[in-house]
């Protein structure tokens, strides 16, 4: 929970639910207030998505002479690491997966969407593809990449669907972690490498302690998609939508 030390040295975002509602980009009001407090301090962002899409959601959408210096990228859930150095976004790290850990656990997400009767491949995807390889991780979203908001929050409200699909593929992996995205989501990547190893990998390389830093999540829950934060010494403030982000940037401000 969040402590009165007043601003902290890092602020971490989560993204869908958080900042901006699923695969959507940011509002201008929250962009606003995101180049306001990267004049206070570092803020990273964090989520299962790849890099273009973080690009596309929050960089792109920041004001012009952002301090984009102060902004830290952590896709695919904190398997890779970027920063903005001499005009360009560098890679730090990458975890990445080889080619045969990628087909093992298509293999596995197959495998645990028909037993448990929740994906059925052998129809058409709507709304893009279910299953994405993305470098260092491997994500299968149940009814697509591009589904809408309304329908991905209609799919699995109580997590229940998420928790079966995710309790079949890790039941048919070793050697890797595996957890709840988005909203119908399930993402795969080496084993210990998660939100918990994306925010101990930035806050070495920045040389800030955990307890100094702040997470802001809308799954700081058993079972959500924020639950390895839990793992680490942050200071974590639960949020339920990126209007409540919006109220909790506005006081981080004004009490900077």
């Amino acid at each position: 929970m969040l402590s009165s030390l007043g601003m902290p040295k890092l602020v971490v975002f989560d993204l869908d639910g958080t900042l901006a509602e699923s695969k959507l980009p940011l509002t201008s009001e929250m962009t606003a207030l995101l180049a306001e407090l990267l004049i206070q301090t570092r803020v990273a962002v964090i989520s299962g998505g790849t890099l273009p899409q973080l690009l596309e959601q929050v960089v792109a959408r920041l004001p012009n002479g952002a301090n984009l210096v102060q902004l830290y990228l952590l896709p695919t859930g904190g398997a890779a690491l970027y920063e903005f150095q001499q005009g360009e976004w560098r890679k730090i790290y990458e975890e990445r997966l080889s080619s045969v850990e990628e087909q093992t656990i298509e293999v596995a997400m197959r495998a645990a969407a028909e037993e448990t009767g929740l994906i059925d491949f052998s129809k058409p995807a709507l709304y893009g593809e279910r299953i994405e390889n993305r470098g260092s991780e491997v994500s299968m979203s149940a009814l697509g990449q591009h589904a809408s908001i309304d329908e991905k929050r209609t799919w699995d409200p109580d997590h229940a669907k998420r928790r079966a699909l995710q309790a079949a593929i890790a039941a048919r992996l070793t050697g890797f972690s595996v957890g709840m995205g988005g909203l119908t989501t399930i993402d795969v990547t080496k084993e210990g490498i998660d939100k918990a190893y994306g925010i101990h990998q930035l806050c070495e390389r920045l040389s800030i302690s955990e307890f100094d830093s702040l997470y802001i999540g809308d799954e700081l829950i058993a079972g959500g998609n924020d639950e390895a934060v839990f793992k680490t010494t942050v200071q974590t403030k639960s949020v339920k939508s990126p209007i409540e982000t919006i109220v909790l940037i506005k006081t981080m401000l004004k009490s900077a």
